[in-house]
């Protein structure tokens, strides 16, 4: 097993939580002489009970023994949550798996997840792969983001799309929330298959690419299900507001469903209502 990639994004992952924690916050003095904000490794070590020396290898990607309950100090002292804990184990721990190979058949949609999303006619809904690319999506979502069918199979990736069309840029008044809630997802992922290969190909492109992605996915969070409020101004509808709730598809292709609700009190079914019955 390749455990190169694997210990590089661990070292990435505990740096950036370590840089978010006040030393205010866990009781320790602001101090002075701080070049980088957040804690010191030696901090960090003393809040999980490790010795310094074996933190600072750990961060640094070593190839060092790890048990869970030492993560768990760690976790704990680093204030990790349930997602990101679970990013924590799946990059320290060694689980002796062999390397992911991806699937090269292309992903069926089952007639009854098929059923359960076009009956939800004015929820908008998109079924996506571990990779984010879209696989299925209802014809609310087609109305209220893109008509998917007019994008080829291989450009339908969601992290791509939100990037590189303007329509999503235009669409969402808080784009930024919206974007990060896709990449949270997606570094959950990441974590999950950090030795295929095709993630690092993946978020090199975007990096070359796109600035605004190389400064968000390194301040991303981790977010197996994230819930966004997100407010929408579309071209035709105008104002629309949408509460999202993602789901796991249980199966062998690792769907994630993404239905987005209209929001309560608001007028946000009534105009996607009017949209589709005018076409």
């Amino acid at each position: 097993m390749n455990s190169q990639v694997r210990l590089q994004a661990l070292s990435a992952f505990l740096k950036g939580q370590r840089a978010k924690i006040l030393p205010e916050s866990v009781g320790l003095p602001p101090g002075t002489r701080r070049r980088t904000p957040g804690l010191r490794r030696e901090e960090v070590a003393q809040l999980a009970g490790v010795s310094t020396t074996w933190y600072t290898w750990l961060e640094q990607g070593r190839d060092i023994q790890v048990s869970s309950s030492v993560l768990d100090c760690v976790a704990n002292a680093l204030q990790l949550n349930a997602d990101e804990r679970r990013y924590l184990y799946s990059l320290a721990l060694e689980s002796g798996a062999e390397p992911y190979t991806v699937k090269q058949e292309a992903v069926q949609i089952s007639p009854s997840l098929q059923k359960i999303i076009t009956e939800l006619k004015y929820c908008p809904v998109m079924i996506s792969d571990r990779m984010c690319n879209i696989v299925g999506w209802n014809r609310a979502a087609a109305y209220v983001f893109l008509d998917f069918d007019r994008i080829p199979p291989e450009e339908r990736n969601m992290i791509r799309l939100l990037f590189t069309r303007r329509e999503f840029q235009r669409l969402a008044v808080n784009w930024e929330q919206f974007a990060s809630g896709f990449l949270s997802m997606f570094r959950s992922y990441y974590g999950q298959y950090v030795e295929d290969e095709w993630y690092d190909r993946f978020l090199e492109e975007m990096k070359q690419g796109h600035p605004d992605f190389n400064r968000m996915w390194e301040h991303s969070q981790v977010s197996y299900a994230p819930e966004v409020h997100l407010e929408f101004r579309h071209a035709k509808a105008g104002k629309m507001v949408y509460e999202l709730t993602s789901l796991k598809v249980y199966g062998n292709d690792d769907l994630r469903c993404s239905i987005y609700t209209p929001a309560p009190d608001t007028t946000t079914e009534a105009k996607l209502r009017q949209l589709m019955e005018e076409k």
